[in-house]
């Protein structure tokens, strides 16, 4: 859609609303019910005429004003994001603008010089009509305005669903970027109904009501008052069942909807849990579709999280099977970690990030040569300073996966892993709790795995000799803290594992 096409719609949808209201205002409601004589019809169409073109004027001003940021976007082949956000935002509000248009100069621009010219046009004695007709007019006229507003917003609303489609694929194109967020409520959807219901009932009583007071003015009615006060009751009791009506219809629509908007939340949060059902209508259809898409996204996380994890663990196994003598390494740290997690109260999100450092705490090896990696016997200095950089070089692996967000968290445990608590390990030094808990809980779990396993220089030591080390070296080499939880598990319950493991041979 053009802007031309855009604007030619919006103004024929004013014009045709216009119109309508104006004329057949005019026509059906004022001439027909006062019988005017040809000279006082010409005298009032005139009024009506001079009135309408001054409302145009200062209605074209303000639309003009409101368009404005929309006709530069759409005529612009190259329009700035901020230009586009702009555009974007004014026409999310447009149709309330345009009811607010129609309510103020529209209504104001035609109504205050109808009113001061009919005026005008009694005391020359160019109409024949009592002075307070110009109120019930002015009153009528509030009616129509009403009415039009009414109608103008649902129609624009209409036109400018297609112009915020059109901004947002080019700000998409252009930019990359989506413009349409931020994008507010401006108008509840209970306040539509309150006001649509009320005023569709009410709209009818009160202009039926004004028609009347007027023809039974014309015909000289002795029941004027009582006829005021009838429509005055009337009135108000259909006021009272519409306002009623709508809230019992506004609640009915309003409590699924609420459902679906808290259910989106949770889903955003992270919450992935399905809607009840209890609905017969149309909602009922939109509630299966939330929990059908609520089971499409569980079974894509469940099957990216398991690829997620595959990837860990098919990366460790490959590096460990570099070196056969430490086979399954960074599949054992990863547990012996998460046994210390777990007892140090870690949650279940933070445990995962654990398990996954620990599976790439050694990824670092692929940059070591093999001469040093796998040599027979006791490194030399050189050689150990080489190994010693593994820490860095898995780090820095890894900071070239994207996106980052999902790496970062690992970092710390894959950099730090061989600190010492006392501060003399590597590769920066960090003494005590300056060293990041994932890489404190891992020299644990790491030493322990080392110590139990067999090497090409040495065997395999006991697990309870192991264990001995690990109390040795609290507070030198490891956290104390860590050193107590994991001990603490190898005396309960890995031991009650082994039992039963040699109680079922």
């Amino acid at each position: 859609m053009s802007y031309n096409k855009l604007a030619i719609k919006l103004m024929l949808n004013y014009l045709i609303g216009s119109l309508v209201a104006v004329f057949g205002f005019c026509g059906i409601f004022m001439l027909h019910p006062l019988q005017f004589s040809v000279q006082e019809t010409a005298v009032f169409l005139g009024i009506v005429v001079v009135s309408f073109l001054l409302m145009l004027f200062i209605e074209f001003s303000a639309y003009s004003k409101h368009i404005a940021p929309i006709k530069k976007a759409m005529r612009q082949k190259r329009p700035t994001l901020m230009g586009l956000e702009a555009a974007y935002q004014r026409a999310h509000r447009f149709p309330l603008l345009s009811f607010q248009r129609i309510i103020l100069p529209h209504f104001v621009g035609i109504t205050a010089p109808a009113a001061i010219l009919t005026m005008l046009a009694i005391t020359m004695g160019w109409l024949s009509i009592p002075y307070y007709y110009t109120v019930i007019a002015c009153f009528a006229a509030l009616l129509i305005a009403f009415m039009h507003g009414m109608i103008e917003y649902f129609l624009t609303s209409l036109v400018m669903r297609q112009v915020l489609k059109i901004l947002k694929e080019k700000g998409l194109n252009l930019y990359q970027k989506d413009i349409s967020h931020g994008a507010h409520m401006l108008l509840a959807i209970n306040k539509k109904f309150y006001f649509s219901a009320a005023f569709l009932s009410v709209f009818p009583m009160l202009l039926f009501a004004a028609a009347t007071t007027l023809r039974l003015y014309e015909f000289g009615s002795s029941f004027m008052t009582e006829y005021i006060v009838w429509a005055v009751v009337v009135v108000l009791t259909v006021l009272f069942f519409a306002l009623f009506g709508s809230n019992l219809l506004t609640r009915d629509i309003q409590e699924p909807v609420e459902q679906l908007q808290n259910g989106m939340r949770e889903v955003e949060a992270g919450n992935l849990e399905k809607l009840n059902n209890y609905y017969s209508d149309e909602f009922s259809h939109l509630i299966n579709g939330f929990n059908h898409m609520v089971d499409s996204i569980v079974e894509k996380k469940q099957m990216t999280e398991q690829l997620h994890e595959s990837f860990f663990t098919v990366f460790a196994a490959t590096l460990d099977a570099r070196d056969p003598y430490t086979a399954g390494h960074s599949l054992r740290v990863a547990e012996y970690a998460q046994h210390i997690g777990r007892r140090t109260g870690l949650s279940e999100s933070e445990l995962a990030l654990l398990r996954q450092s620990a599976l790439l705490h050694d990824i670092g090896k692929i940059g070591i040569r093999d001469e040093i990696l796998l040599k027979d016997g006791k490194l030399t200095e050189s050689e150990y300073e080489t190994i010693k950089l593994h820490p860095v070089i898995g780090e820095q692996i890894l900071q070239e996966i994207h996106p980052s967000d999902a790496i970062v968290p690992l970092l710390p445990g894959v950099r730090h892993h061989h600190e010492r608590f006392d501060g003399k390990g590597y590769p920066d030094r960090l003494a005590g709790e300056d060293i990041p808990i994932f890489g404190r809980i891992m020299a644990v779990a790491d030493a322990f795995d080392a110590m139990t396993s067999d090497r090409n220089y040495r065997k395999a030591m006991s697990f309870e000799k192991a264990m001995a080390i690990l109390i040795e070296g609290k507070g030198s080499q490891w956290d104390p803290l860590f050193v107590d939880l994991f001990v603490a598990w190898y005396q309960t319950e890995y031991r009650k594992q082994a039992s039963v493991t040699a109680a079922n041979e």
